[in-house]
This record gives C-alpha cells, sequence and structure tokens, in this order.
C-alpha cells in the first residue's frame, strides 16, 4: 500500500514551475530558509489581488444559494483586502494599492450584477485539500483546488468553472484544464459535462473551454510528475540558463542574496517578501500570467 507521506505531490502550480525553471520550482516548492524553517514567497500586487478575489469568492460556495448575495461582496472584500495592504500586498504606493483594489471591486461588482452560475447549485468537495493517487506505482498523488463546481441537475453532471483575475486569457497550452478535469473526475463522483474561464476583468459572461481526454491527460501529467519526483530524488534543481538564472527563478534567488525584503508571514505559514521597487516595476511589466 502506498504511503502518502512519502509520496511525491504534484499540483498545477507545482508542475508549472517545475516547466518553467526546475530552480524556480525548488524555491517555491522545497526550500525552506534555515533560520525560520518556512518556506518562501514573493509577494506582488497582481498575486495580491487575485488572492483576496478568489478568497471573496470561495467563500461563497460554503453558503446556501439563497444565501450568498445577502451580503455585498465589495463588503466582505474590503475585510479580506487588509491582510494585504501595504507592504503586506507589494504595494509601493497608496495610489497604485487603491489602483488594485479598484479592480478587485470591479470584478466582484461584475459577479453580483452578473451572477450566472454563483447563483445556482454548486457541489463542494469536502476535501481541504483535494487529491488522489495519479500513480499508486510511482508512489504519486496529483492535488488542487477547483474553484467553483456548478451543479446541473437536470444530468446529475458538474461545470468546472475557473475565475481569472488577470488581463490577458490563459494559453491553449495550460495544464490547468487536464489537471482538473482529473482531479473533478476522480474526487467526486459526478461526471463533469463541461469547464468554464470567467475572465472577471473583461466579460460579464463564462468562456466555455473543451474538455479534455481523460486518458490523454492522465499520461501527459504523469509523464511531468515522474519528472519531478526524478530530480527530487536527485536533488537536481538547473536552471536552463545556468548560473545567470532566469525570469522564474532569478526573483526567488534574491531572497536567499538577501536583496529581497521581509514584509510578514501568511496563513500557510510562508515568510513573504516583496523585491526592490526597481524589480517590482520590471516585475509588473513582464507579469506572468
Amino acid at each position: 500500500m502506498p504511503d502518502k507521506y512519502t509520496a511525491t505531490w504534484v499540483s498545477h502550480t507545482s508542475m508549472s514551475d517545475f516547466l518553467n525553471c526546475p530552480r524556480a520550482y525548488y524555491l517555491k516548492n522545497i526550500y525552506k530558509d534555515p533560520d525560520t524553517k518556512h518556506k518562501v514567497q514573493i509577494m506582488s500586487p497582481s498575486l495580491a489581488l487575485g488572492q483576496t478575489v478568489h478568497e471573496v469568492v470561495e467563500s461563497l460556495s460554503n453558503l446556501p444559494t439563497k444565501d450568498r448575495f445577502k451580503r455585498s461582496l465589495i463588503e466582505k472584500f474590503d475585510l479580506v483586502w487588509k491582510k494585504v495592504s501595504g507592504l503586506k500586498g507589494g504595494f509601493t504606493s497608496e495610489s497604485q494599492e487603491n489602483q488594485y483594489k479598484q479592480r478587485g471591486e470591479k470584478m466582484l461588482q461584475r459577479i453580483m450584477d452578473n451572477p450566472g452560475p454563483v447563483a445556482t447549485l454548486s457541489v463542494k468537495i469536502k476535501e481541504d485539500l483535494p487529491h488522489y493517487w495519479l500513480s499508486e506505482t510511482d508512489n504519486i498523488i496529483l492535488c488542487g483546488k477547483v474553484d467553483w463546481l456548478e451543479y446541473i441537475p437536470d444530468i446529475d453532471s458538474v461545470h468546472i468553472i475557473d475565475f481569472k483575475t488577470s488581463k490577458k486569457e490563459e494559453n491553449e497550452s495550460s495544464l490547468q484544464l487536464p489537471i482538473y478535469h482529473l482531479l473533478v473526475n476522480n474526487t467526486q463522483k459526478r461526471k463533469v459535462a463541461k469547464a468554464s474561464y470567467w475572465y472577471l476583468e473583461l466579460n460579464d459572461q463564462l468562456t466555455e473551454k473543451q474538455l479534455p481526454d481523460l486518458e490523454t491527460a492522465h499520461q501527459q501529467i504523469l509523464e511531468i510528475a515522474k519528472k519531478i519526483k526524478l530530480a527530487r530524488q536527485l536533488e537536481i534543481f538547473k536552471c536552463p540558463n545556468g548560473e545567470e538564472g532566469c525570469i522564474h527563478c532569478r526573483s526567488m534567488e534574491k531572497i536567499l542574496s538577501g536583496q529581497a525584503q521581509l514584509v510578514g508571514v501568511n496563513g500557510y505559514n510562508q515568510d513573504i517578501y516583496i523585491l526592490p521597487s526597481s524589480d517590482q516595476q520590471i516585475n509588473q511589466e513582464s507579469e506572468i500570467l
């Protein structure tokens, strides 16, 4: 019987990190500060925006449909925003923070004005972190949280919905839908009928996407997961650009070299850092979405 405590756990985020740069994967998913024993994360305004909007929307899935909009989402957002206000959210000025906060308010107002699936029945997976054995033989577990599962009663199935807070559309080569289809198919009993993105900054309606084939998705994800497991076993995590580093690992290296500023600890017990203001500007101009 495989042991989940010795298994290699993979997710959409960690796999994307690895494909972008194995060194970045190591720094984001394995490295711990030798003094605090905490993992580390760089906070940025775009990340703060995404986290807070998602937290407000996710809170709705715990409520009965009739109660979801009894309280303004903007009021909830104001409370959640306090967690990322100022340096904690990577903001370098009050005007910059206000700009991002207003973007979040507009997204949530869009949901209130056009609730669509958020106002209908939903399925809530009971696990805090849904996961399943991607391969018992290889001792690999796939995990992750799906933003929203709309219940379709006529055919007793579910609709995968992912809320997007960026200004750009998801790349067609993204692993997100294959991973989400696998997760939802293997962590609850209902069939997946369809999947959609909701670009909250762009559209009032959802953008439906083609469902990935489950067998193809399984093979694709397992192949990448095996590479991650091997890298962990060999403890080899090299940046494709060599010692010069790349856009994915260079900013994380600034934490190790003492060039980033520690601003707090988040709810996942990660040490949160921000980059110097000059690097923040570069990071915003070259944001990966």
